[in-house]
């Protein structure tokens, strides 16, 4: 597995819990990476002579603020391209988004902003806005990210108005939260048609999730490793997609394999938002059979 991109989890805590959040992102979740995590995980990604990129994310990375300052800070002097992805909580005024942004003037390639109804009262917030005036002022590259509704993608995908979804609005993607939370105000198709993984290359993924507890991530909640228990590059050499408990069957027969695999397939006339919302509930499923490869509890709403 020949990797490009390392995005660390800084935390699972966030300021919101947004009802679409796949990683369960909430006030009450626990895990963090400290400063000495960083370092090692930053000295690892040195020795993947294919990394080329390191992202914080979260949760919401600026929670720990001098953690994430100084990550940066530390991750572009080796040289890595540095991204950040943030609801920019942060940015009530723009003089205070450029306080916060200020130290990251130089360092940083990309700022990517989530802004949605999920998020705020609306689609483009005050605080996204402020955010990114801020970043183009300190030469920081911006960007964003929003989320549809159920409703909006309903719509797109009827006959008559296909690729119809709102410009710059992403499709939900039924993992972690939004199973809970959104999956009931989804159009629902036939289990069995979930044949592929639509979202993942999980032979060669380039860039991979890096959580609090070391948990090495090829999808959320399906685990491939723990860097603290093994260098990343002897993880990266070792990764065989064929042999992977979770990975094989989802290769050869996506989410619908995976529950016909390990036994679990639903009734016959089960439906599913998406190809991410049965292989969720399959992981569920599965957990205590696999607790190695389905971890950790909080990417699936355990324990909250």
């Amino acid at each position: 597995m020949e990797l490009t991109g390392l995005h660390l989890l800084l935390t699972y805590q966030c300021t919101f819990e947004c009802d679409h959040c796949f990683v369960w992102g909430s006030p009450w979740q626990s895990g963090v990476m400290t400063l000495d995590n960083i370092r090692e995980i930053l000295r690892q990604a040195g020795q993947v002579s294919s990394m080329q990129s390191i992202y914080f994310e979260g949760g919401e990375p600026f929670l720990y603020y001098p953690v994430l300052a100084q990550g940066v800070k530390e991750a572009a002097q080796r040289g890595f391209r540095v991204g950040i992805v943030s609801n920019a909580y942060w940015a009530t005024t723009l003089e205070d988004a450029l306080a916060w942004l200020e130290p990251f003037a130089g360092l940083l390639s990309d700022l990517t902003v989530s802004s949605d109804l999920y998020h705020y009262d609306e689609l483009v917030s005050r605080q996204s806005l402020n955010a990114a005036a801020a970043a183009r002022q300190l030469g920081i590259p911006v960007g964003s990210i929003a989320i549809a509704q159920p409703e909006e993608v309903n719509a797109s995908q009827a006959d008559s108005v296909v690729g119809q979804l709102p410009a710059g609005l992403g499709g939900v993607m039924y993992r972690g939260r939004a199973v809970e939370k959104l999956a009931r105000r989804a159009r629902l198709f036939p289990w069995q048609g979930f044949t592929t993984c639509p979202h993942e290359d999980l032979r060669e993924p380039g860039r991979v999730h890096l959580d609090p507890f070391g948990n090495l991530h090829i999808c959320q909640g399906i685990v491939i490793g723990n860097l603290f228990q093994q260098p990343l590059h002897e993880i990266c050499d070792a990764y065989d997609p064929e042999q992977h408990t979770i990975v094989a069957p989802l290769l050869a027969g996506g989410p619908a394999g995976l529950a016909q695999t390990y036994g679990v397939p639903p009734d016959a006339g089960a439906a599913y938002a998406d190809a991410c919302h049965l292989c969720y509930v399959t992981r569920l499923a599965l957990r205590s059979r696999f607790p190695a490869e389905l971890a950790p509890d909080q990417m699936y709403g355990i324990g909250m």
